[in-house]
């Protein structure tokens, strides 16, 4: 067979090298097709595709110019060609045999690589990759999400999205993280909010739109005192949902008036966490007007707060947990005391609980061994009667518990609802207050508003079974404990700290 290029390039070196290159460049091929072909097409196929297989299909091309280098310096030195390089002739028939058995194992051997390759990344981008490849790392997010809201949504579509660049972005930045896994020295916890996530606009308003958000949201919320009743407190809220705005169904209002619609809010905070916020501006779309807000808390002058990043309010500000939230113990023990999972007819059963499920331990496994055991012992000093007559209770409050410290407490990475506060809502983070705290104002004079009526309405609130204050126009809140004006001047999770 008539060799088409200089006898140099017909050495092992170079043809292995061409081998490679030739594979790595089919399945690329091969792979391009797939992306064009599909509506939504994996999200790591462009990893693979532009980042991954482009590395071996250089290095073989480096080979080639390697082998030929090689050749060229052997034969100039005197010493003989290359002896594996090797003739093709068609009219032998062995040879021909070879070359059909040749030609038919290249093929089958691309076909497999390529769906060894798509078959590869389509596991990365599942949600078992995600949370359980790095298990002690990843295992507090991974959870929390089997129990949120986007359960069923992959990991890389809120973290990743769709297009080339930030599969290349995202894996890049994620570069160290995997090296910190490898060598242990990774951060307990995870630091939040995550550097370089793809704006919100770009993956939560895929499915979430609100422009067209509108009208009203019920939602019952049942407290329990701590006393030896359990007694119940219910506040009925109407929340003010809202949304609409300048392609929406009427003018933007309510709480997703924040979300760009119609005014741009910007934001700048002195910590890392995004807690402490002194400084917020909304720019009116409509008019161009811009009002800057100062705390009167801020410790510092505005000129060197705007050295810090300005953040743009999107829906990560407040929804900064949407599926890896950690709930508080108050919370989790309200939620079964509501459903009856835990029984209100043990005393003092919500202090019980709570004190077992923040007790300090050594580790997950500790501490659902130790939980049974502590609720027990607490019945048997405290109410030894109830403790002997009711332990199928006592078991039960126990197993409700266990489950919901493995759900919401990670020792080994020091995670729980301290790690990660929840920015919706304002009980044991300060959420909403980090500006409606009534200490923001402008140069003009104007507040950002602290009423209550700004985002809801108190429909009802009191003893579940006695609805005697229900009001359609709204009711001034009411502590369940009579603490005077305080909670007008104190935000609640300056009380209410989630124990």
């Amino acid at each position: 067979m008539k060799r088409r290029l200089p006898n140099i390039f017909y050495n092992p070196v170079s043809l292995a090298g061409a081998a490679l290159a030739a594979a790595c460049f089919s399945t690329i091929v091969f792979l391009t097709f797939v992306g064009l072909w599909q509506n939504k097409p994996p999200v790591y196929i462009g990893i693979v595709t532009y980042v991954a297989l482009p590395v071996p299909l250089i290095a073989g091309i480096l080979a080639v110019a390697f082998g030929v280098w090689r050749e060229r310096r052997r034969r100039r030195s005197g010493r003989p060609a290359s002896t594996m390089v090797f003739t093709l002739d068609l009219n032998v028939s062995q040879q021909r045999r070879a070359l059909t058995f040749f030609s038919a194992a290249t093929v089958v051997f691309l076909l497999f690589t390529a769906y060894g390759s798509y078959r590869t990344f389509e596991y990365t981008e599942s949600v078992q990759f995600c949370g359980e490849t790095c298990h002690t790392v990843m295992q507090p997010e991974y959870t929390a999400y089997q129990n949120s809201p986007h359960a069923r949504v992959r990991c890389v579509d809120c973290h990743v999205g769709s297009g080339a660049s930030w599969y290349v972005r995202s894996k890049l930045s994620g570069a160290y993280q995997v090296y910190a896994v490898l060598a242990n020295n990774y951060p307990r916890p995870i630091p939040v909010p995550i550097k370089n996530l793809r704006p919100a606009q770009e993956t939560c308003e895929q499915c979430h739109w609100p422009a067209f958000f509108s009208g009203e949201k019920e939602e019952l919320k049942n407290y329990f005192e701590s006393d030896t009743q359990n007694t119940r407190w219910s506040v009925d809220l109407l929340m003010k949902v809202g949304g609409g705005g300048l392609h929406g169904p009427g003018p933007t209002r309510g709480i997703h008036w924040h979300m760009n619609i119609a005014d741009e809010i910007d934001y700048i905070a002195s910590d890392s966490a995004e807690q402490v916020i002194p400084w917020v501006r909304a720019r009116d779309k409509y008019t161009g007007t811009i009002t800057e807000y100062l705390s009167s808390d801020a410790t510092e002058p505005v000129s060197d707060m705007t050295k810090r990043p300005v953040h743009m309010l999107d829906c990560i500000g407040c929804h900064n947990q949407p599926s890896h939230s950690y709930h508080p113990p108050v919370r989790l023990v309200d939620e079964a005391l509501t459903l009856r999972k835990i029984s209100t007819d043990l005393p003092n059963v919500r202090a019980a609980a709570i004190q077992a499920l923040v007790t300090p331990y050594s580790g997950t496994r500790a501490a659902l061994d130790s939980i049974p055991t502590m609720m027990q012992n607490y019945y048997n000093q405290t109410y030894p009667k109830i403790a002997d007559e009711k332990k199928s209770l006592i078991a039960a409050a126990s197993t409700e518990l266990k489950e919901g410290y493995r759900r919401n407490f990670f020792p080994e990475m020091n995670v729980n609802w301290k790690a990660y506060p929840d920015n919706i809502g304002h009980l044991t983070s300060p959420g909403c207050f980090r500006c409606h705290d009534g200490k923001h104002k402008a140069a003009s004079g104007r507040m950002i508003s602290k009423d209550c009526n700004s985002c809801h309405t108190i429909l009802y609130q009191g003893p579940a079974d006695k609805p005697t204050t229900l009001d359609a126009s709204g009711l001034q809140f009411q502590h369940p404990v009579d603490v005077g004006d305080a909670w007008k001047d104190t935000n609640c999770s300056e009380c209410h700290s989630g124990e």
